[in-house]
């Protein structure tokens, strides 16, 4: 005969096996394209990561200069960032054909400034290399924290850490070093490329607040923003390349060696995609922190392939001006752990000019009290 003891084991071990159930169906699940990587150790999935992540990257960026580096795509750049947004769609709308379909959760109001946003960066930094070196134009996208802190000190009223500042003149010196010695170097460097590059760090800059701000606020996916943003972006390209000729330039160009245009195109476009979507997983399971040192490091490779392959003058101002700018990104994240660092020090010099300031701030009220009341 069953007793009471018994029944109350077996409800126990009944409640034990819902939770292990439970908590294995609600273990988040991790894809890297397409593939479930949940099962493997963390070590395993940081090194698939990290691999597609080097391979992806680095095919994009040999692409990006294999096609835009050549003088003559100069006029025509728009309609191949066209192509290349047509294809980005389609590539996220097949992914979430495979997955989930997508469910627009954002305002088309707030797509409609993303789209202009994602414009304004791609189309600016795909014609910039008609101006720069690609590793100048590398640096440059890495240096989207002084635009950042620009905006969000004037627009958003934001109070940065002492090592916020640090990095940002370190990466103003290491950015200036290395454009200067492009511009002495390169037989390409254009100060018109700057000037675009620019616009693109700024367009990058902004489009990182609305997109974090969308997909909080709404709870969209990557994959909602991502083909909203390039299928709206599509319309405007459109619209511009249709009526100021670009369109029929574009094609009559890209007809002279349609299956080598077309397939770089197309290759830029998935390798920069799943690059993307690589980057994304190494987030949620390494962190932003691992996510930058491996991105910084793919960045670095993608300049010394740069000068391998595509002949370029070389100095040695590049180096050291270049690893300034990685140590300015690395400061800029130390910064988020340490929000309240500042140098002992530093910190020791700073209290004694406060304190002579109270001290001098105290006598010269006295100072006026007694000549108020003597008077």
């Amino acid at each position: 005969m069953e007793t009471s003891s018994d029944k109350m084991n077996s409800v126990k071990e009944t409640f034990i096996r819902i939770d292990d159930e439970n908590s294995r169906t609600s273990k988040t699940e991790i894809n890297i394209l397409c593939f479930d990587i949940t099962n493997y150790s963390q070590l395993t999935q940081f090194l698939c990561c990290s691999i597609f992540v080097f391979i992806f990257y680095l095919a994009y960026g040999y692409f990006l200069e294999l096609i835009f580096a050549k003088p003559e795509v100069k006029p025509v750049s728009l309609y191949i960032t066209l192509v290349q947004f047509m294809i980005t769609m389609l590539l996220s709308y097949g992914e979430s054909w495979i997955r989930n379909p997508i469910k627009r959760k954002v305002p088309l109001k707030t797509y409609a400034v993303l789209a202009a946003l994602t414009l304004g960066t791609m189309s600016f930094s795909n014609l910039a290399l008609s101006y720069l070196n690609y590793p100048t134009q590398l640096i440059f996208k890495s240096c989207k924290l002084i635009p950042v802190m620009i905006g969000s000190i004037i627009i958003m009223r934001k109070r940065y850490s002492f090592l916020d500042y640090v990095a940002a003149i370190v990466m103003c010196v290491g950015l200036t070093m290395f454009t200067l010695a492009d511009s002495s170097t390169s037989p390409n460097f254009d100060l018109i490329g700057v000037l675009v590059i620019s616009l693109a760090l700024l367009c990058d800059a902004i489009i990182g607040n609305v997109q974090e701000k969308a997909m909080k606020q709404y709870q969209a996916s990557n994959n909602e923003v991502v083909f909203y943003s390039y299928a709206i972006a599509c319309v405007y390209l459109v619209c511009i390349t249709g009526f100021s000729g670009i369109l029929v330039d574009g094609f009559a160009y890209c007809a002279e060696t349609p299956v080598e245009m077309y397939r770089n195109i197309f290759l830029l476009s998935l390798s920069g995609y799943m690059g993307l979507q690589a980057v994304l997983t190494l987030v949620r399971i390494c962190g932003a922190t691992v996510a930058v040192t491996v991105t910084t490091m793919r960045k670095a490779l993608s300049i010394i392939i740069s000068f391998l392959l595509f002949s370029k003058p070389f100095v040695f101002q590049y180096v050291w001006s270049g690893s300034l700018v990685v140590l300015a990104i690395y400061i800029n994240h130390y910064s988020k752990k340490h929000p309240h660092y500042v140098p002992a020090s530093l910190s020791s010099c700073w209290q004694q000019i406060r304190n002579y300031y109270d001290s001098e701030y105290r006598y010269l009220k006295m100072k006026t009290k007694m000549y108020t009341d003597t008077v």
